[in-house]
């Protein structure tokens, strides 16, 4: 496992669940964006499909799920 893939500090990831929870888009958004320049974004597709999104309540999951079919986006490789 590459040095990217290691574990996040909590000040880096906490931010990313108070947005989710808070259903606020834009700061997910903007964290992602931050999460992937920072890190990558091999990264932060580990970080969010292995630990983010499993963590997740199923109304926050089913909620990033609509915002992300609403916008028509599957990936975060379709920002960068």
């Amino acid at each position: 496992m590459t040095e990217s893939f290691l574990l996040k500090p909590i000040s880096v990831v906490a931010p990313i669940f108070t947005a989710i929870g808070n259903r606020n888009w834009e700061e997910f958004e903007r964290l992602e964006a931050d999460f992937v320049n920072q890190y990558g974004v091999e990264a932060w597709e580990y970080e969010f499909n292995f630990r983010i999104k499993p963590a997740l309540d199923k109304d926050s999951d089913r909620w990033l799920l609509i915002k992300w079919c609403e916008i028509g986006r599957a990936s975060c490789r379709e920002r960068v």
